[in-house]
């Protein structure tokens, strides 16, 4: 059944890009990133766990890293 999906998305003149990620895909996981990363933050901070936010601080970094990977695919689009 799957070798007749893969056929049917070839004539459809779709391809299957297979661990590639769309500009999009990266920016929404920036996006989910930083805003996690935030609320880890702000969890540390509250509850005084260092640990914890600087685990938030990692996480928007890498969700900056990602948004901006995003957009440097749409310049290159």
């Amino acid at each position: 059944m799957g070798k007749n999906n893969i056929a049917l998305d070839e004539v459809r003149g779709r391809e299957k890009h297979v661990g590639r990620k769309s500009s999009g895909q990266d920016k929404d996981e920036g996006a989910m990133d930083k805003a996690k990363g935030r609320m880890k933050e702000a969890a540390g901070a509250v509850t005084g766990d260092k640990d914890k936010k600087s685990e938030g601080r990692s996480d928007q970094r890498k969700g900056n890293f990602k948004d901006k990977k995003g957009k440097a695919k749409d310049l290159l689009k």
